[in-house]
């Protein structure tokens, strides 16, 4: 019995050092690389509802101008469209301020602005005198989840969440 102890504690010796084999404290592993950034996530009921025209602001975060007739359409990063009323180039004016939520680029024919809005392309007629906009046409999922501005993909996404903008983290 004491030989088959002795036996069995030297073959959990031997293997504890095989497990130690080649092991070399000073590597380090790397963790995976995480985004600094955490995105800014809404309900899609809430999201679809919130295109609206606005009163005028200032640009904070410029991204791509669009011309238009006498119109200029400067886009502020995934929140919307600064609109001017560029008639006197030497002094536009600052008019209003379209939200559409994740948004980067727009196309216009006739007085229809076509907007990514996030993952969707939305067909918006803005009216300035009353000031509304009917968003005409919408067509759901058309453009993947935003990515961060550092590369990275969210994926504790819920079926109905829809990111609609990323923060830097503190």
């Amino acid at each position: 019995m004491k030989t088959k102890n002795v036996l069995l504690a030297s073959l959990f010796a031997l293997s504890l050092l095989a497990c130690l084999e080649g092991y070399d404290d000073d590597v380090f592993i790397e963790p995976m690389p995480s985004s600094l950034y955490t995105p800014v996530i809404m309900e899609r009921s809430e999201f679809e509802a919130s295109t609206t025209l606005e009163s005028p602001k200032s640009i904070v975060n410029s991204g791509k101008i669009y011309v238009k007739d006498n119109f200029l359409f400067i886009n502020e990063k995934n929140e919307g469209f600064h609109i001017f009323d560029n008639s006197n180039p030497e002094n536009p004016i600052n008019i209003g301020f379209i939200k559409v939520l994740g948004s980067s680029d727009l196309a216009i024919k006739g007085d229809i602005l076509y907007v990514n809005n996030a993952t969707d392309l939305v067909a918006i007629q803005p009216n300035f005198e009353t000031e509304t906009v009917t968003v005409t046409k919408r067509i759901s999922n058309t453009f993947p989840q935003l990515f961060s501005p550092d590369g990275f993909e969210y994926y504790n996404l819920q079926e109905d969440d829809i990111i609609i903008n990323w923060v830097l983290n503190d």
